[in-house]
């Protein structure tokens, strides 16, 4: 299983949210780089960017910062937040994106999103975004009726690379992922899910491992690292780091 550190981006300041609240933020540095630097040199084969203005405003306030990274760093990054055209995916895969995540548009212009997958083949990652199974977008802001599921399940013969699952009511508490919806949207997708949202401990890490029969290919982690409940190497060495395919399932997670 693939632990994929994360830095939020607020401001161009590296930030994290406590169940998405932007009234409840923190702040953890004002270098990006310098930390998405850390993280790779600490072991991590992929870094996770979250564009918070954008996926608020939709405006591309920290493309500076985002450019830089990838200018900087050697290993694969995937960003999301605000991605709501194929002309800013396009834009975003221009500055060296290895993969772009789209959320709001996943379930509100559905087609535009598995036209965008056709014309750039597994580089394409949907965020889904949930509390209480149904599914949040316009940077968690808004809620709708759709379940986590049933939007799982729509893009699953697509030509997606994987989906990352996000329990809103667990992301920055560090009091553990939650696992049975995890579970049951891996069972219900055709391609690998990524596991995002409460991690707090090694344990809670541990406690992902068997859903890798499910298709759970990785894990995103924030707060825990920067807080220091989670050592980034010692993490990596307890879960691997190197798996992209699941055997039993067979979902293959193109790196």
């Amino acid at each position: 299983m693939e632990l994929i550190p994360a830095i939020d981006l607020l401001g161009g300041n590296c930030v994290r949210l406590k169940q998405g609240d932007y009234n409840k933020v923190t702040q953890f540095s004002q270098d990006p780089v310098a930390q998405a630097l850390s993280w790779q040199e600490q072991g991590a084969k992929r870094l996770h960017l979250v564009d918070l203005d954008g996926a608020k405003t939709g405006s591309p306030l920290n493309d500076s910062s985002i450019r830089a990274i990838t200018s900087a760093l050697e290993i694969p990054i995937q960003l999301g937040g605000g991605v709501r055209t194929i002309e800013r995916a396009e834009e975003l895969l221009r500055y060296g994106l290895d993969k772009v995540i789209v959320g709001t548009i996943a379930i509100e212009k559905p087609d535009l999103v598995k036209e965008l997958a056709k014309n750039h083949p597994h580089k394409i990652i949907v965020g889904i975004d949930a509390k209480d199974g149904k599914v949040a977008t316009r940077g968690w802001i808004k809620q709708s009726n759709i379940s986590a599921i049933d939007l799982a399940k729509s893009y699953s013969e697509s030509s997606i690379a994987a989906i990352v699952s996000t329990d809103i009511a667990t992301d920055g508490t560090l009091t553990g992922p939650n696992v049975d919806a995890i579970r049951d949207i891996a069972n219900e997708s055709e391609v690998p899910v990524i596991a995002s949202g409460g991690i707090g401990s090694i344990s809670d890490l541990l406690s992902l491992l068997p859903l890798e029969a499910n298709g759970v290919s990785g894990v995103i982690v924030g707060r825990a690292l920067y807080d220091g409940a989670v050592d980034l190497k010692e993490a990596i060495r307890a879960i691997g780091n190197d798996q992209i395919q699941d055997p039993p399932t067979g979902k293959t997670f193109f790196a």
